[in-house]
């Protein structure tokens, strides 16, 4: 992971994740010349900053007397704001692809198509209902937040692992222009990703990595058989079903 042993490129790499993972903007647009693919490790600190957004914006919602499920509702909006529904979009993407197209070249071109079909439509339906209700179920803002750290940083963490393993699935487009990521800077995005995952304590950090675990590698095998590599959708689909997990998880251990 060449250049991290310098503050002022940890600082670039986390300034450029910001920038580019969520719609927050920096005085500065200079990040040292750094590519995503250098800096794809710091993405969980981008999953930070939304956490933060959504529990600030359920913590205030909540302290004026606003019940649990209209909160959580809010919360998700913020969060989904805060990022510009990217991930959202990639899930969307996928669901069509995947599930409309016949070969590898439709299901790349269905990908692309900027419409939403019917299964992007239920994908995103499904993942709202889902991280809604298990945000509901949590007791109060201090229970939201760590749920929402866990969930939004974990989540990201697996970006770089999962650029490492899998060949871009097309010669052009966000992934293939991103770059390789080294070992060592997909292995530290993973190691922040699982640190977060304390914040469910002990044990529901131990159950919430054997599940993201289990999804990606599932996911993994599934990109491979339908497209041959990822893409920047499949990166946004991935970071969508991690939150989810996490977020399921969160609801066991914390309410």
């Amino acid at each position: 992971m060449s250049g991290l042993s310098e503050p002022r490129q940890l600082l670039d790499d986390i300034g450029l994740s910001l920038v580019f993972f969520t719609r927050l903007r920096l005085p500065s647009s200079d990040f040292g010349g750094r590519g995503l693919s250098d800096a794809i490790w710091a993405a969980p600190f981008a999953g930070l900053a939304v956490a933060v957004i959504g529990a600030l914006v359920y913590t205030i919602v909540a302290s004026v007397g606003l019940a649990a499920g209209p909160a959580s509702a809010l919360a998700l909006a913020a969060t989904m704001l805060a990022t510009g529904c990217l991930h959202e979009d990639g899930l969307s993407d996928i669901a069509d692809g995947f599930g409309g197209g016949r070969t590898r070249e439709r299901k790349l071109e269905i990908m692309r198509d900027s419409r939403i079909g019917a299964y992007g439509a239920a994908a995103i339906g499904v993942s709202l209902l889902i991280r809604w209700s298990a945000l509901s179920e949590l007791a109060g803002p201090g229970h939201v937040f760590l749920a929402l750290l866990a969930a939004h940083a974990s989540s990201r963490g697996l970006f770089g692992a999962f650029m490492h393993l899998l060949p871009p699935a097309r010669a052009d487009g966000l992934s293939a222009n991103a770059g390789t990521v080294a070992f060592e800077t997909a292995a530290f995005g993973a190691a922040l990703g699982a640190v977060a995952l304390l914040a469910l304590g002990l044990g529901g950090a131990i159950a919430a990595l054997i599940l993201l675990g289990l999804l990606f590698a599932a996911f993994r095998s599934l990109c491979l058989s339908q497209i041959g590599g990822q893409t920047g959708d499949t990166i946004g689909a991935l970071q969508q079903l991690g939150e989810i997990a996490v977020l399921l998880a969160a609801s066991v251990c914390l309410s």
